[in-house]
């Protein structure tokens, strides 16, 4: 029985592990895996004549990804030992205590990203690489020399290996799955998902796009550095332009370490980036030497995880939902539940594909998942709660709203509805057309919109500036002052720049970022709709899909009879917003990469910025070895201090202004 136990989780674990390292998409959470490797790990110390070469007790990660070169680490990448109480912690603390009495522990957050490692040499970022099974990962340097805070090149010209976290920030991921959404693409479930896959895009440029960083936290020959303490190497890496996490700690003791626990245990919500644990290491590096390590991890190091930010609850039906270009979702209806913070009651199901390779069934007790502002998701089924009355999902063939038949091509995971005049798009579009980035039509929320739809009000983007008074007075939960406050927002939209039109016009693969770029380029609709394929060569950001996709909808009379509805109904058609002309190629800002910050004296940071984009300067949120200027104004910081370090040409806000000319 035992014997046979051990090679299930061995087979289990393993192919835990390539999901998680290998494909990126992990089908168990961290606490399940945890159990199960634990379980493991006393059968074999039990049992040790079971214990195999391919047990994933000795080993780190799983296999690499085919397309990238081989890197052999020079050091192994090892993984750390994990701790889920205060008990786990005290052991360890004893453990380490017997060898090494008189240590200090060096306290860090547990970034959710993924591992990686540079290499320099003279001076020069030369290679860098994932940790993939930890004796062998994948180069992938060219994606790496794309992320702002790596170092390209340092002030030191000895051979250097530094290791860290690549991630990707909240916010970030927010931006990105809003755009993959406006694109039917899935989305990214987490930010290590993100960055994940990001770092293994074979195209640099699109690792590029995705705004990622990373955080140093090793260097595995500091002693090289003249460092007697990881502490004392983390801040000389950061003296020589690295990343390193400022919220670290430095304890005397176990005690201290718990209290910086519970401290994070509380506040990780509030950072701007995903961590999953805390990582405690013995400070001192020649009592990190004697402790030694396993196969698999250091002695001197153990992460504590937190307690999985993820909750059972019952899956009380699927639904399905259609969005504006016509993808069918199915959504789980499901028993309300606290997660992350925030009451759920609905989740994604992805797909088709994604709900029968896991079995989730109507009636199923199941786990969800909610981190941060991440769209909340069902990640697996409880089979062990199952009672026998769940029913298997099935694929609808027909779209929920209008009937008609579904659509799946090859290759692709989703369905969808072509019928472009099925009700759920077109409500959809509306929704969009109004929203926030878009138009922003302050009342006409999605219930508004809908109600507008169902009374036969509004059919497409032009009925909305046909809407009168008397239309909408009888209708329920409309009173005089909030139609006259919705007609009010509705005029003023009138004269929004051409950007906000065109991406609430939905145009393919036509993001809010993408509109302003054609806004600021052809200044008016017509110029835009006259455009050839070749007109979009040269335009920053603009790519081969994006330019056909655009001359392909202005060559649908349907689009152009609505773009010239929109013009007769009096909607701004041209840019207002900041023009850059090329008279100002003389100005010392022109072409040049700022960074504001500190407190300006005569102006907010953001007109500052607006004054310096219309020099046709380019401003940016961080420094990096590309920035141009720094302007600093009062209680100016961490970022003062990097360009310094990295020779950024530093100004104050009475310099910057003469340079505008001010």
């Amino acid at each position: 029985m035992s014997k046979q136990r051990v090679e299930e989780l061995t087979k289990l674990l393993n192919q835990y592990n390539k999901e998680y390292y290998v494909l990126d998409k992990p089908s168990v959470s961290d606490r399940e895996y945890d159990r199960l490797m634990q379980e493991l790990i006393e059968l074999e110390a039990q049992y040790p004549e079971l214990k195999s070469s391919t047990s994933p007790t000795v080993r780190v990660g799983g296999a690499i990804l085919e397309g990238f070169n081989k890197v052999q680490h020079e050091k192994p990448m090892l993984s750390l030992g994990n701790a889920f109480n205060e008990g786990d912690l005290r052991d360890f603390d004893a453990r380490i205590r017997k060898v090494s009495p008189n240590i200090s522990y060096v306290c860090e957050l547990k970034i959710d990203g993924l591992a990686v490692t540079l290499h320099y040499r003279d001076g020069q970022f030369v290679k860098g690489a994932t940790r993939g099974d930890g004796v062998v990962g994948e180069d992938i340097s060219e994606n790496l020399k794309t992320i702002q805070t790596i170092p390209l090149h340092i002030p030191y010209k000895d051979p250097l290996e530094v290791r860290g976290e690549v991630y990707m920030s909240k916010a970030t991921l927010d931006k990105l799955n809003k755009q993959r959404a406006e694109k039917g693409e899935e989305l990214f479930a987490n930010p290590r998902n993100a960055a994940a896959g990001s770092l293994r895009q074979l195209d640099s440029r699109i690792a590029a796009k995705r705004e990622l960083a990373m955080f140093c936290y090793a260097v595995p020959s500091a002693e090289e550095l003249g460092c007697q303490t990881h502490d004392e190497s983390l801040q000389k890496i950061e003296e020589l332009g690295f990343n390193v996490n400022p919220n670290r700690e430095v304890c005397d003791s176990i005690d201290g370490v718990l209290a910086y626990i519970e401290k994070w245990s509380t506040n990780r919500f509030d950072l701007p980036y995903e961590i999953d644990g805390i990582v405690i290491k013995v400070n001192q590096l020649n009592e990190q030497q004697k402790l030694g390590s396993t196969v698999k991890s250091p002695r001197w190091a153990i992460a504590y995880k937190f307690p999985a930010e993820e909750v059972e609850t019952i899956l009380k039906d699927i639904i399905f939902t259609v969005g504006r270009t016509g993808m069918v979702t199915p959504n789980a209806v499901l028993e309300p539940v606290r997660v992350a913070g925030t009451r759920v009651s609905r989740a994604t199901l992805h797909n088709e594909d994604y709900v029968k390779e896991r079995d989730i069934r109507i009636k199923d007790r199941v786990i969800i998942r909610k981190a941060g502002e991440i769209i909340p998701e069902v990640v697996k089924p409880v089979i062990d709660a199952r009672h026998g009355d769940e029913a298997p999902f099935e694929m609808i063939q027909d779209c929920p709203r209008c009937g008609s038949e579904l659509i799946r091509e090859a290759g692709e995971a989703d369905y969808y509805c072509l019928n472009i005049d099925c009700p759920a798009r077109i409500v959809e579009s509306l929704c969009h057309f109004v929203s926030r980035d878009a138009m922003n039509i302050d009342g006409l929320g999605v219930k508004v919109v809908e109600q507008l739809y169902d009374n036969q009000l509004i059919e497409n983007v032009a009925d909305i500036y046909k809407l009168q008074k008397e239309q909408l007075l009888p209708l329920e939960r409309m009173g005089e002052k909030k139609v006259t406050n919705l007609l009010t927002a509705i005029e003023n939209s009138k004269q929004n720049s051409l950007e906000r039109l065109l991406f609430g016009l939905g145009v393919r693969h036509v993001g809010s970022k993408t509109a302003k770029v054609l806004a600021a380029h052809f200044e008016t609709i017509d110029a835009l709709m006259q455009a050839t394929f070749d007109d979009f060569k040269g335009i920053a950001e603009i790519g081969d899909v994006i330019a056909n996709s655009i001359v392909h909808y202005f060559t649908q009379d349907a689009n152009v009879q609505l773009i010239n509805e929109l013009k007769a109904l009096g909607l701004n058609m041209s840019y207002t917003g900041v023009k850059v002309s090329t008279a100002n190629e003389a100005n010392e800002f022109y072409g040049k990469t700022v960074v504001l910050t500190g407190t300006l004296a005569t102006l907010s940071r953001k007109e500052a910025g607006v004054k310096l984009e219309a020099l046709g300067a380019k401003v940016s949120g961080s420094v990096s070895a590309k920035t141009d200027f720094l302007v600093a104004g009062e209680k100016s910081g961490s970022k003062l201090k990097k360009a310094q370090e990295l020779g950024v040409t530093v100004i104050d806000e009475e310099m910057m202004l003469k340079m505008l000319g001010e």
